[in-house]
């Protein structure tokens, strides 16, 4: 898998308490890892603080699954 993809991984293993092996790029936050919405938030702003980006709230929304936080960041990153 890619840089972005490992680093997003152990974002979302260290955020959320989880296996490695349970997140995989399909993964969902809310239906698969039990993420609430104070995770979420804290899922989001450790992307933005790894990768030094501004997720405004409209795209954070449409951050559900490890797959899309890795796109919207590979795609973003400066």
């Amino acid at each position: 898998m890619s840089e972005v993809y490992d680093q997003v991984k152990a974002i979302i293993v260290d955020v959320l308490k989880v296996d490695e092996s349970e997140v995989e790029m399909d993964t969902r936050f809310i239906e698969d890892l039990k993420a609430d919405s104070m995770d979420q938030f804290f899922l989001i702003d450790g992307f933005s603080e790894k990768f030094n980006l501004d997720i405004p709230d409209d795209n954070a929304r449409q951050i559900r699954s490890v797959g899309d936080a890795v796109q919207y960041i590979e795609a973003n990153v400066k």
